[in-house]
């Protein structure tokens, strides 16, 4: 490992309280920070870091006194009140099996220019992702609310800026699936929203080591929870959770290796999953279960696209004459919202988490209710999508568009839709991956960890504290 300069400082901030961050600048011939007590202070003393808790602080202190081209982001109110921070995430490149974006090695890229870590003479990539609610007039003060308005400010440092071939880096929110308790089924015999019969769990409890039951994070060995590790071993050796991945968007470097990133998270398109049915063709899917990842192997990688939006192989798969990216009205997902339906985006290309959640508990979770006969993992994949999709689809086109998504929409005999989407405290990881232009929405090598370059575990905040400072006045 290559020598750091780590001095352990104090920095008094006007509060009079104390606080601690790293003067950890680069070892020669790299460049320190020649401002980095100044610019400590800077942040220290912020109004949206000050009521931050002690390791959030640290961390964005840690990144202040690096070398750096911003600081970390200046988190503005977006209303009349302070934001409010309730969960965060410490990332870093430990949790995970090293790959060749984070590690070196002989004989495939020792003598190839690094591509994403390793910058500023090898400081160690660090993040940190803030999660706060915007208190704003007529909308929800609780977080778990669907319609509650959140932001998520995301800073890493060092990272290295991607020039080639449309690569980009991007973060994503994890949810791990977890047992859900029992109820009685459907008249059709299968499992209401959100649950599992009793035959289900009977059978869940039976798999592995007993771990399955309600409450519990699902396993696909039924042994204890094993999360991604710097001991996993492509592909026979990694991950038995079943994790959905909520796209962050795009990342990039500012200039060099500082990354900044700002996003939104609500039912208005954001908090939606990409097509499950594109994870065969990632290359990090197994056929069945119990089974390695082998699309790369069989030539499956890009195999089944989304372009064209619809409920998958095995539901509506649709012209692209009419579903198609139009040249005179291209996609906009970010027209969710509007008092004209009509002017509302209807090609979805992906669905709403807690249905993405519901696919794969048909997939995972019921062995008894959903198609007990079906063991090919791919199948009850392409088959779940099919029939959760169309609970929910009410035009039957194989897409939730924006209007039959929408919160408050009824669909499947509820009055709303408020259980189609999963509440931020759900997402339990994080992670950031590098990314190539290869059509699918899906994360590179989902689910596998071969693209990752950062995660971190959620970090509850209760009660919630402020974390913003002024109001910031570029409304929308």
């Amino acid at each position: 490992m290559k020598a750091q300069t780590l001095i352990r400082t104090t920095a008094v901030l006007a509060v009079g309280l104390l606080n601690y961050a790293y003067a950890e600048q680069p070892p020669a011939p790299c460049h320190p920070n020649l401002h980095a007590a100044a610019d400590r202070q800077t942040v220290a003393t912020r109004g949206d870091v000050v009521k931050l808790p002690d390791a959030l602080q640290d961390r964005l202190m840690r990144l202040a006194d690096r070398p750096h081209t911003n600081l970390p982001m200046q988190a503005f109110a977006e209303a009349d009140n302070a934001s409010q921070l309730f969960q965060y995430y410490l990332l870093d490149t430990e949790g995970f099996e090293p790959n060749v974006f984070t590690h070196i090695f002989p004989g495939i890229n020792d003598a190839a220019q690094l591509t994403t870590t390793g910058g500023n003479c090898g400081l160690p990539t660090l993040g940190s992702v803030r999660v706060v609610l915007e208190p704003k007039p007529g909308l929800p003060t609780d977080p778990m609310n669907p319609k509650a308005f959140i932001d998520v400010f995301t800073d890493i440092s060092p990272l290295f800026v991607i020039n080639n071939e449309s690569g980009w880096y991007e973060g994503w929110m994890i949810h791990d699936v977890v047992v859900p308790d029992t109820a009685a089924p459907r008249k059709d015999g299968h499992a209401q929203f959100g649950t599992i019969t009793k035959a289900d769990a009977d059978e869940l409890k039976e798999m592995g080591a007993h771990h399955n039951v309600a409450a519990a994070l699902f396993t696909t060995d039924g042994k204890n929870v094993h999360f991604p590790s710097k001991w996993d071993h492509f592909p026979d050796r990694q991950t038995n959770v079943v994790s959905l991945f909520e796209s962050m968007g795009a990342y990039n470097a500012m200039q060099q290796s500082d990354v900044h990133s700002y996003w939104e998270f609500n039912y208005l398109g954001t908090n939606w999953i990409h097509p499950l049915y594109e994870l065969p063709s990632t290359g990090g899917f197994p056929d069945d279960f119990g089974k390695a990842p082998d699309a790369f192997k069989d030539g499956e990688i890009g195999k089944l696209q989304s372009i064209v939006p619809g409920s998958g192989p095995r539901g509506i798969n649709n012209d692209p004459r009419v579903m198609g990216d139009n040249p005179n009205r291209p996609r906009d997902p970010d027209r969710f919202d509007g008092t004209v339906d009509a002017q509302r985006e209807f090609r979805q290309r992906g669905v709403p988490s807690g249905l993405a959640n519901e696919i794969y508990l048909d997939v995972y979770a019921r062995p008894v209710s959903f198609e007990p006969a079906v063991k090919n993992l791919q199948r009850r994949l392409f088959d779940a999508y099919a029939v959760e999709v169309a609970r929910v689809d009410t035009n039957h086109d194989g897409i939730i568009s924006a209007p039959e998504g929408d919160a408050d929409t009824a669909s499947d005999g509820f009055p709303s839709n408020f259980r189609l989407y999963l509440p931020p405290s759900a997402f339990n990881r994080f992670a950031v991956t590098r990314e190539i232009n290869d059509g699918l929405l899906a994360p590179r090598f989902s689910p596998s960890q071969r693209a990752w370059v950062l995660s971190g575990f959620r970090v509850a905040v209760n009660p919630s504290v402020p974390a913003s400072a002024e109001r910031d006045s570029d409304d929308r």
